[in-house]
């Protein structure tokens, strides 16, 4: 997905990078990006409000997508999954969001348009995404009040 390989870009990190890699490259551009470094111009302190900003969107999403986080969330994401039906799905731009019954959202990445088109004629939506989604695609919770990353 191109939003995942922009904040790569951004952030100087490869795909293999772990969330500790993560933390130091993105404290780093802090560092640099600090809009209170910026203090000799409003137009530089704007600039590097807006990057500072984007750096701290991609880190966030980057560590969500992360294996490290998915590993420790997979507990919770196996418990939705498999005993939470699909309330609704949403699909835009390769990115299939699926809401469960328990007040779950998840975002599944790189999803070609034939997979979501099969989910919506499948006779069991919920029998399809758990052979063919769930676990074939990254993903990243959205939401849910009982889990913290």
């Amino acid at each position: 997905m191109k939003k995942i390989i922009d904040y790569r870009k951004l952030l100087g990190v490869t795909e293999a990078a772990e969330l500790q890699e993560l933390k130091s490259v993105y404290r780093n551009l802090m560092k640099m990006w600090h809009p209170d470094k910026f203090t000799e111009s409003a137009e530089a302190r704007l600039d590097a409000e807006e990057k500072s900003k984007t750096i701290i969107e991609a880190y966030h999403f980057l560590v969500s997508i992360a294996p490290e986080t998915r590993v420790k969330l997979l507990a919770d994401y196996t418990l939705t999954t498999t005993t939470s039906g699909l309330v609704d799905f949403e699909y835009k731009s390769q990115v299939l969001k699926i809401y469960f019954a328990d007040d779950t959202v998840y975002e599944y990445f790189d999803v070609p348009r034939a997979a979501y088109m099969k989910l919506v004629n499948a006779e069991s939506p919920g029998r399809f995404a758990r052979r063919h989604i769930f676990n074939t695609y990254v993903y990243r919770i959205l939401s849910k009040q009982e889990i913290t990353v």
